[in-house]
């Protein structure tokens, strides 16, 4: 059997109900967001930063080279060292700064209620372009709670299930959404490609291929 690859199958990214979405966001790809922060004129290195989905701390570390402290935990023991804890559940967590993450597609909404009522000064997921689509969504969040910045990528962020990897291709088109305090008018910008000046020696070291 011919396998489709249409656009709209390609861009597909299902996991089973109880997957723990184990997708690592390659770290280039969260200087990125630090960069943009830091040219619109907000101080990192001054500021606490909260990361619930550590996973095994792909997007930790090029955290801690902008902010001033990280926070990092997950629901899961990956094996980095992070603290386990479930972010949904309980009581919320105490205030940060910023709070940042990949969440799992199927709670981004709810980790973005927790995100939003934790972080003082803006918070920011990293998604499927298609996140934005959705009579449902748009009703439920977008309509009420509208980011300040939709950032593009212009290169294709390429997530692999279970492992980080510098090689790889995908269909999916990602984009990280941040919402500041204030609650300013959706800007919509592009990430011009920054691959290749964001990445270091160091990112994949350890990682299966």
């Amino acid at each position: 059997m011919t396998q489709n690859r249409s656009s709209a199958v390609m861009q597909q990214r299902s996991e089973p109900h109880d997957s723990l979405d184990d997708f690592p966001t390659p770290p280039w790809a969260t200087r990125a967001l630090c960069e943009f922060l830091v040219g619109e004129g907000f101080d990192l290195a001054e500021t606490s930063c909260r990361e619930p989905a550590a996973n095994r701390g792909h997007m930790v570390r090029p955290l801690t080279e902008y902010f001033g402290s990280v926070d990092a935990a997950d629901v899961h023991d990956y094996g980095a060292g992070f603290r386990v804890e479930d972010y949904l559940f309980g009581p919320l967590p105490e205030m940060v700064d910023w709070t940042i993450t990949n969440p799992p597609f199927r709670l981004a909404e709810q980790f973005l209620q927790r995100m939003a009522a934790t972080s003082s000064i803006g918070l920011a997921v990293i998604v499927r372009s298609a996140f934005l689509e959705g009579q449902g969504r748009y009703e439920r969040l977008f309509s009420q709670q509208p980011p300040s910045f939709v950032l593009q990528f212009t290169e294709r962020v390429v997530m692999h299930k279970g492992r980080l990897a510098p090689e790889g291709s995908t269909a999916t088109a990602y984009a990280w959404l941040v919402w500041l305090d204030g609650g300013e008018p959706t800007q919509f910008r592009w990430i011009a490609p920054c691959r290749k000046k964001l990445e270091r020696s160091g990112d994949y070291a350890g990682e299966a291929a």
